[in-house]
């Protein structure tokens, strides 16, 4: 069956499965780290509590059937070491049906988490890594010649990803049409990085410059990854190069790494592909069967993109087989901050002791330059940034961080670069402030050496404290 593997792909499939393992690896990790405080038994929307009003039929997940920490514990390091050992190419040392199962593995668990995860792993970089996640399950190992259909599907989505965020742009804010939307991006997006200061002070004509390339390589370069080679090929190393521009200019998690990961298999890398059999007959009709139903579906994303009313990040089904993308439709012109403080003093007042908590990833100390974390995710820093836009983000889960707070919470304070209490002495009232923040100019930054500079804007939660005995705020 010459007409079903893509010999000259071998490399392709080979690099493509080692970058998905090592973004599993990352992903696993993530959740290993900062469950306990997010969704743990006692976390701020702990599982249990989801799982007894979400039925299984609408978040499959193996905490329907049992849920503990250990459990979950368990089940992201088990995630951990099965990607490690696909990053080690487990799977080409096993017969070709156990390497298929061996991906699968990833793909279950992580479903589990995501599906469970609730507003915590309400981002498109979920939905995106289990998509691409369940198709390399059927893309093969050393037995067969990578699947003509399968990567055929792996270039669908990344031409998903990058149309739709295309698309969601110039149906968004007028700014993208205008090309000025990166005069603010970098100093509003969710968390920047170290160079992010930078980024934003670049000239004016050169941000316009940005915008025009990131409208071809989204709405125009995507055609072009169904040409014929080397135009596929080119096609694909634009995007790479676009992706790692954003990598340098902020922290996106793994969205920006997944996407150059699926750029991956399109390029035609010298390769010395061994000979190998034909498919067996059972995998050739697996593939072809999932292939088939994964083009059926297809059809929710692609009538998505086409209204004028396109949604962002959203999935078509509670497996995620096939889902929408798109960032950034529109781009604030203000960036605020919730800063949080605690007290020790008995009556809080304006001129008590309040101390200011640190966060690791999200603006805080104007002196201190952002970071780089990406592609590890911290959930907590993003979704503080979602409460800056609205205090109705924040409704779910933002009392539980005050009351975590008050209580000294260790798995809590894990997500915080530092506590300004010590672990036996926990505050007495914990505060919220809203603040404008700005990045400093040039002249500013030498003068001061501050990145940032921030102003007061209003109070965001009052002075709060644990009602007596009760263990909640009051």
């Amino acid at each position: 069956m010459e007409w079903f593997g893509a010999t000259e792909y071998w490399t392709s499939r080979l690099v493509f499965q080692k970058g998905l393992a090592a973004l599993y690896l990352v992903a696993f990790l993530t959740a290993a780290l900062q469950f306990r405080a997010l969704i743990g038994e006692r976390g701020m929307l702990p599982v249990p509590r989801f799982v007894e009003r979400v039925p299984p039929r609408r978040s499959p997940s193996l905490f329907h059937l049992h849920y503990s920490d250990r459990f979950f514990a368990g089940c992201a390091w088990a995630g951990c070491a099965v990607s490690a050992a696909l990053l080690a190419g487990a799977d080409a040392l096993v017969p070709l049906w156990a390497a298929m199962l061996l991906w699968l593995v990833p793909w279950a668990l992580y479903l589990s988490v995501v599906n469970v995860g609730q507003t915590w792993y309400a981002f498109g970089w979920e939905s995106l890594l289990l998509e691409v996640g369940f198709l390399a399950v059927f893309l093969g190992n050393d037995e067969v010649a990578p699947p003509v259909v399968v990567l055929f599907l792996l270039r669908w989505v990344l031409f998903r990803v990058e149309f739709g965020a295309g698309l969601i742009k110039m149906r968004g804010d007028e700014c993208w049409r205008r090309l000025t939307c990166l005069e603010y991006h970098h100093e509003t997006q969710p968390m920047p990085g170290p160079l992010s200061w930078f980024f934003h002070h670049l000239p004016k004509p050169l941000h316009r410059v940005e915008a025009a390339a990131n409208h071809v390589t989204q709405l125009v370069v995507p055609f072009l990854l169904f040409a014929p080679q080397p135009v596929a090929s080119a096609a694909a190393a634009l995007m790479i190069v676009t992706q790692l521009w954003l990598v340098l200019s902020g922290n996106f998690a793994w969205l920006n790494w997944v996407t150059v990961v699926l750029a991956l298999p399109v390029v035609a890398w010298p390769s010395d592909a061994p000979p190998v059999d034909d498919a067996p007959l059972w995998y050739v009709v697996v593939v072809l069967a999932v292939s088939a139903l994964l083009l059926a579906l297809s059809h929710a994303p692609v009538r998505n993109m086409l209204s004028r009313r396109q949604a962002m990040n959203r999935s078509f089904d509670p497996l995620h087989l096939v889902n929408t993308y798109g960032a950034f439709g529109s781009v604030g012109r203000v960036r605020h901050e919730v800063v949080l403080e605690g007290t020790a003093d008995e009556t809080p007042r304006e001129d008590s002791d309040w101390r200011e908590y640190e966060f690791r990833g999200k603006p805080g100390d104007p002196r201190r330059l952002p970071r780089q974390f990406a592609p590890y995710h911290l959930r907590l820093d993003w979704l503080m940034w979602f409460a800056a836009l609205s205090p109705a983000y924040a409704s779910p889960w933002f009392g539980a961080l005050v009351e975590r707070l008050l209580e000294n919470d260790p798995d809590t304070l894990r997500l915080l670069r530092r506590s300004p209490f010590p672990a036996d002495a926990p505050p007495r009232f914990v505060r919220a402030r809203l603040f404008r923040y700005r990045f400093t100019t040039w002249r500013e930054l030498r003068e001061t050496g501050a990145w940032w500079e921030r102003a007061y804007v209003r109070e965001f939660l009052p002075p709060t404290r644990l009602a007596s005995g009760s263990g909640r705020r009051s």
